[in-house]
């Protein structure tokens, strides 16, 4: 997946800017402000920039983004990523080259830098039923991680796993990231507030508690990230990692 230098960030109406400005301090970009150009329309505008960066966050309803990308869209392997980020920061979907192109990635890097939820809807990780919720100690390997997980997991196996869950403070913990990109999973990042108001566990950890504030954090995390999902494999620790597992509950 390309580099967040190499992203457009389309903006639809001035209002949009706070939202924007915040995407770009957190992953960089470029910002398009197409109301600028009074003499030309904005699809027209759009249609023009659309081969300049190999990925788009738009902001904007996903009816204005549909028309926008009509006619456009060639190739799945070539097609720059669009993700669709709606003007309250609440959705970041993705529309366009998903998998191959690496929208679906960008949407999770969207949803973490501002809270949204990233909505992706390719089969590929759509019919993927399990989510692991992960808490760690500072500084565990992406092989302690792994370990825990497997542990955890038992005889599901690894390619059922749609995301990883974790809190806001384990975001940039280099095992977790060296783990997830060993076996291409999407990180989502909840805030320790969301967790706090929706908190739910089994094993609370006086750990846990006084370190993070929290009594738990892989139960609650793999929970909200799956909201009709069902608890298959409660808190299981393992050599500093704390790892629970959902499933989905069609």
């Amino acid at each position: 997946m390309a580099g967040m230098t190499d992203c457009g960030i389309w903006l639809v109406r001035p209002e949009s800017e706070d939202l924007a400005l915040a995407l770009q301090e957190r992953l960089g970009g470029v910002l398009h402000r197409p109301w600028l150009d009074t003499s030309t329309s904005q699809k027209q505008q759009f249609s023009a920039a659309y081969r300049q960066h190999a990925q788009w966050i738009m902001i904007a309803a996903g009816g204005i983004a549909v028309r926008f990308l009509d006619g456009l869209a060639q190739d799945k392997h070539s097609d720059p990523a669009v993700v669709v980020l709606d003007e309250a920061g609440r959705f970041a979907v993705s529309l366009l080259a998903g998998h191959e192109g690496g929208a679906n990635r960008l949407a999770y890097r969207v949803a973490n830098a501002i809270g949204a939820v990233p909505v992706i809807t390719t089969a590929t990780e759509a019919l993927k039923p399990l989510v692991v919720g992960i808490g760690c100690r500072k500084g565990v390997t992406a092989g302690q991680i792994s370990a825990a997980v497997k542990l955890a997991l038992g005889e599901r196996q690894l390619n059922e796993v749609r995301e990883i869950a974790t809190i806001d403070l384990k975001a940039n913990e280099p095992g977790l990231l060296e783990f997830c990109r060993q076996h291409d999973l999407p990180l989502r990042v909840l805030a320790s507030a969301t967790v706090a108001a929706r908190l739910w566990v089994t094993k609370a950890s006086d750990w846990v508690q006084q370190n993070v504030g929290l009594p738990g954090v892989c139960e609650p995390c793999a929970l909200i990230a799956s909201s009709r999902g069902k608890l298959i494999v409660p808190k299981t620790a393992l050599n500093g990692v704390a790892v629970a597992v959902v499933e989905d509950n069609m």
